[in-house]
């Protein structure tokens, strides 16, 4: 069986060996002062109707000294590399190349102020006008949020869900938890009551923050199955009516006045960087949902280290501005959106709750990014679009696009590091591939990335003719995100970059090949499994690596399943998704399905093909242009489909690597059938039971 899977930042494409770590420059440090400060501290309208002034940050700060590090508990014997409990400690892996002493989340973000605490900080839109606060407001009303959690009775260890879309309040309530001794734990917007009621009593929530009637009518039907929950706050629409321990958040934040600043140090003061303050429950693609424990150092050193291996600017250098838009109760859009946000002073702006049903690229033409992250299928979306809007132009519209994205795919191929394009890659940018850019609200775009699930090179070659590249991060939940970074410094073509500093990697298990089983070791790696030690075990072995999945068919193969599943999709350009099976089986099959259109309004698949696969079937011989045309009775595109599949067997490594089973099936994957997570992951346990009886017709066939 796998040993452990995760919900990553995505997957490398063959070629671990140029992953390794390289140096880092130490960050010059400045004096501890509060600087000058905004006199426009003004009532923010997110919060109560107490003004946020100078003399109450100049306040909080005189009190706020950050907490001292004791350099020597690092080095304690008897604390164990992991724990499964929501209190303990652990040994964290302090590497001799970068040995940066840990710091809390606490003291990241008191650092930060000196240095941008006049920075804008959120943007979010109101009666379409943008809104901004700046650290120093964002600051304080963390602080508020803390001291209200700690007046409805948040306990130390336990935690505060956050159930609800991008917001500055999901921003300030995640990082009030953490200062108040809790522990942050995301519950995506999709998720049905019995999950939202599974998380919440595995967490120990003492309080759930949601942002509409919609998500706080999940939490009333399983209420009384939480024990541990003693209030509900929302924030984004009131209550129908008064209920008791339900607060709007200008309650919740009035209750926060009732707290001295005092009491919230004393606990802040009390905090370690080896102490769990965040918690990613993976999407469940291998079982249910487990719960990451994510330290402090979890997450500050990811929030440093791995943003800057993704070349990452500090705001006084050049303030970064994101988009937020992905779902932040996962470890990717949490870590690049909340924390390398307060780390660098970047300006975070909140896409609409319909981002990605399609207003994201408005909100990226009015915000004007200088760095984007997007899973695979987003970026395949907009590749989609694109080529659908050409589809639909003028000839020489068509002709004049086509043209320039292949001069300039072919210049970003063969010469992918040089800054001298000839004359004609040049001109071909600044007559049409500059404007695309600006159409898509790139125009700023210096950083484009991608995690949580592989990305085809078509997608890739794609976005490179429009001379957009797009950097990998590979790592898991598991490893607070990335491990590995691509970037403007550090990149090549289906490489996943180089290792995070103060992280490890090896393979084992080799075959002659030199494909095995990625273990990764480091300041990135969880604490363990909340209340789960049997699969903590599984995960991390005695030396403290943690080990990702493979598949183990019955005869002791080791095959990994993303660089076949990937070939099939670069060889077929009409199949949208391929699941490898054979854990435990006595050879490889497949599950296939068809590059159809989305509903607009559900981003459910349709039964329509898109124009790319309907010229895959044309170029073979088929009229079909619906999935239902195909699935079972094409015998053009079946035939297609088979020799693409004899391709991929061709350029295997070895026979046990070969696909000898294959199906279509009649519906592409989606989150509404649940065969993929919140941010587009395969959930490969779900498809196996649903499509159990096409699976076990594969192998019942081979008993004869």
């Amino acid at each position: 069986m796998p040993r452990n899977s995760g919900a990553g930042y995505g997957c490398p494409h063959g070629d671990p060996s140029m992953l390794d770590s390289r140096e880092t420059p130490q960050e010059s440090r400045q004096d501890m002062t509060v600087g000058t400060t905004q006199e426009k501290l003004k009532t923010s309208s997110l919060t109560d109707r107490q003004p946020l002034s100078k003399e109450s940050l100049n306040h909080a700060l005189k009190l706020s000294v950050p907490e001292k590090v004791n350099n020597a508990q690092w080095d304690a014997p008897e604390v164990a590399l992991w724990t499964t409990r929501a209190d303990g400690r652990v040994r964290l892996r302090i590497d001799p190349s970068c040995p940066q002493l840990p710091y809390t989340v606490h003291r990241m973000f008191y650092e930060a102020l000196d240095k941008y605490g006049d920075f804008s900080a959120l943007g979010f839109k109101r009666q379409d006008k943008w809104e901004h606060i700046s650290y120093s407001q964002y600051y304080l009303l963390a602080r508020r949020a803390a001291k209200g959690f700690l007046k409805l009775g948040l306990e130390r260890a336990h935690s505060v869900a956050i159930l609800g879309f991008n917001s500055p309040e999901w921003f300030f309530s995640a990082v009030g938890t953490v200062f108040a001794g809790g522990i942050v734990t995301g519950i995506y917007t999709t998720s049905s009551p019995e999950a939202c009621q599974y998380i919440a009593y595995d967490c120990c929530a003492n309080v759930i923050v949601v942002d509409t009637q919609k998500q706080l009518e999940k939490i009333l039907k399983v209420w009384k199955q939480l024990p541990h929950l003693k209030a509900v706050v929302i924030y984004k629409e009131p209550p129908p009516n008064k209920m008791a321990n339900v607060y709007t958040m200008e309650e919740f934040m009035d209750l926060g006045n009732e707290v001295p600043e005092e009491a919230l140090d004393a606990i802040i003061d009390t905090q370690q960087p080896n102490q769990c303050c965040v918690l990613v429950y993976t999407s469940g693609t291998t079982g249910n949902p487990k719960g990451v424990m994510l330290s402090q150092d979890n997450i500050t050193w990811t929030a440093r280290y791995g943003s800057q291996a993704g070349d990452i600017r500090p705001a006084e250098v050049q303030q970064e501005v994101v988009v937020s838009y992905l779902p932040l109760s996962h470890i990717a859009a949490q870590i690049y959106d909340l924390w390398t946000g307060i780390q660098w002073g970047a300006q975070v702006c909140f896409a609409e709750p319909d981002a990605l049903k399609g207003s994201l690229v408005n909100t990226l033409r009015e915000v004007e990014p200088t760095s984007h992250m997007g899973v695979p299928r987003v970026w395949e979306k907009i590749m989609e679009r694109i080529q659908e809007v050409a589809a639909q132009s003028g000839f020489i519209r068509r002709k004049m696009l086509l043209w320039a994205m292949s001069v300039t795919l072919e210049q970003n191929l063969t010469c992918p590091g040089s800054d001298l394009k000839p004359f004609t890659t040049r001109l071909a940018d600044y007559l049409v591939l500059a404007k695309v850019r600006q159409a898509l609200g790139f125009a700023k775009c210096q950083k484009n990335f991608y995690g949580a699930a592989p990305m085809t090179a078509e997608t890739q070659h794609f976005f490179l003719g429009l001379n957009i590249r797009l950097y990998a991060g590979y790592g898991l939940s598991e490893t607070s995100g990335p491990h590995f970074m691509s970037s403007p410094c550090n990149y090549r073509l289906y490489s996943s970059g180089k290792l995070v500093p103060g992280c490890r990697v090896k393979l084992v298990n080799q075959d002659t090949e030199g494909t095995g089983e990625i273990c990764l070791w480091g300041r990135t790696i969880f604490m363990g499994y909340l209340n789960m030690e049997d699969k903590t075990c599984e995960a991390i072995d005695e030396e403290g690596w943690l080990h990702t999945e493979l598949i183990i068919t019955a005869g002791g193969e080791n095959v990994p399943p993303v660089p076949i599943e990937e070939a099939v999709k670069m060889e077929l350009p009409i199949i949208s998704n391929a699941m490898l099976i054979g854990d435990q089986r006595k050879f490889l099959s497949m599950l296939l399905t068809l590059k159809c259109t989305l509903d607009p309004d559900t981003s459910d698949p349709t039964d329509n093909l898109t124009e790319q696969a309907v010229e895959f079937c044309q170029r073979v011989g088929s009229r079909a242009t619906t999935v239902s045309e195909i699935v079972g009775k094409d015998e053009a595109v079946y035939q297609a489909i088979e020799e693409g599949i004899r391709r991929v067997n061709m350029n295997a490594a070895a026979r046990p690597y070969h696909i000898q089973k294959w199906a279509i099936l009649e519906r592409d994957f989606s989150i509404s059938g649940g065969e993929l997570g919140p941010t587009m992951k395969l959930k490969r346990l779900t498809v196996l039971e649903k499509y159990k009886d096409i699976i076990d017709s594969f192998y019942q066939e081979q008993k004869m």
